[in-house]
């Protein structure tokens, strides 16, 4: 499941059309509604397994993943390189990793932990990392451009 909500954050932009309340279960929209009280701009995904908000929350869009249920599977949001920790802004200009841009970067939490997952480019390919640990990233995902 965790790496579910993983990729979903990954590739918002492929996710399937969006739905109005409408077509949203009871039990998610109010869960939603009580973990989100103030939320604005709400839209609505509805996918297989699946249910995810994306609004505006504390001057941020925001995303978040429900099951059928209404249980809170995750929530995942844009993040600028400034607000990764420190540790992990440093372990990105090492060696390996100095010759890539930065073309997305994404904060995931639930149950109390977060994530960061960060994408990488340059000529030849594309590089997810995820963070593991305080300091250290790990190749998450390798996407060759050519």
């Amino acid at each position: 499941m965790k790496k579910m909500i993983i990729m979903l954050a990954i590739t918002i932009s492929t996710v399937n059309a969006f739905a109005g309340e409408e077509n949203v279960n009871q039990q998610v929209l109010n869960a939603f509604k009580t973990e989100f009280t103030t939320a604005k701009d709400v839209n609505w995904t509805v996918a297989q397994n699946y249910y995810m908000a994306t609004f505006f929350y504390n001057d941020k869009y925001v995303y978040a993943y429900y099951n059928e249920g209404g249980d809170l599977l995750g929530v995942s949001r844009h993040i600028r390189l400034e607000n990764l920790p420190i540790s992990l802004q440093a372990t990105l200009k090492n060696k390996y990793y100095k010759n890539y841009w930065i073309s997305d970067l994404i904060e995931v939490s639930k149950n109390n932990t977060i994530q960061y997952y960060i994408t990488l480019e340059n000529a030849d390919k594309q590089l997810v990392l995820q963070s593991s640990g305080s300091n250290q990233w790990r190749v998450y995902q390798t996407i060759s451009k050519i």
